[in-house]
């Protein structure tokens, strides 16, 4: 009844597709996830660990001094 040969020439398309897709996510070429790209940035760290009380304002401001100084722009 259903199988009198309408649908065969669908078949090979959803394999092609199933197996792009498999190579794809196998390859990690399908962008669903971040990647290393987003660090943060040093003078955030050290704002952040200034108003946590980890370091005093004259450690903070000379990791400052010394991270605009060494910072390649």
């Amino acid at each position: 009844m259903f199988y009198d040969h309408h649908f065969i020439g669908m078949h090979w398309i959803w394999w092609i597709i199933i197996t792009i897709i498999a190579v794809l996510i196998f390859f990690d070429l399908i962008p669903f996830k971040k990647k290393n790209e987003d660090q943060e940035d040093p003078i955030n760290i050290l704002k952040k660990r200034f108003a946590r009380g980890e370091i005093e304002k004259e450690e903070f401001d000379e990791r400052k001094r010394i991270i605009k100084e060494t910072k390649i722009t």
